[in-house]
């Protein structure tokens, strides 16, 4: 198994992901890798670990989140691999759970969203975002 982690998605990954038919709730499982020091466009804050500036985002998706009616389920830095081989392990791990694919769309579409979206490319290497749903209901 190849992975290859992005920042954003190809045009083409989006229009598959978006162009799906809508199945109801689902949960984003997220795998980040921090930059050591940020990187931000603007070269302010570039003092900040790359962990730092993602934090900054963090803390802001949070009013993002509530009002396409998403809600964080959990979210920790990695401690440890117990099975398989990886490479370089991922930094943070977080469960985000949205209420439907059009609501994640309108959240990533967002004016507010997308007003602190540059924390989390100045923090990010890379991340995989893995779409699953719920065997519990």
């Amino acid at each position: 198994m190849q992975v290859i982690n992005q920042i954003e998605p190809s045009p083409k990954r989006a229009q598959e992901f978006f162009g799906a038919a809508e199945d109801g709730p689902f949960i984003m499982v997220n795998l980040l890798k921090f930059k050591d020091k940020a990187e931000y466009d603007d070269g302010s804050d570039n003092g900040l670990s790359g962990r730092d500036a993602y934090l900054r985002y963090g803390m802001a998706v949070a009013a993002c989140l509530q009002a396409v009616g998403a809600k964080p389920l959990t979210s920790g830095m990695v401690t440890g691999l117990m099975l398989g081989e990886v490479e370089e392990l991922w930094d943070m791990v977080a469960l985000v759970q949205y209420p439907s694919l059009s609501a994640f769309r309108n959240m990533v579409e967002s004016p507010e969203y997308q007003a602190i979206q540059h924390h989390r490319q100045a923090g990010l290497e890379g991340q995989l975002n893995i779409k699953i749903k719920s065997l519990a209901g």
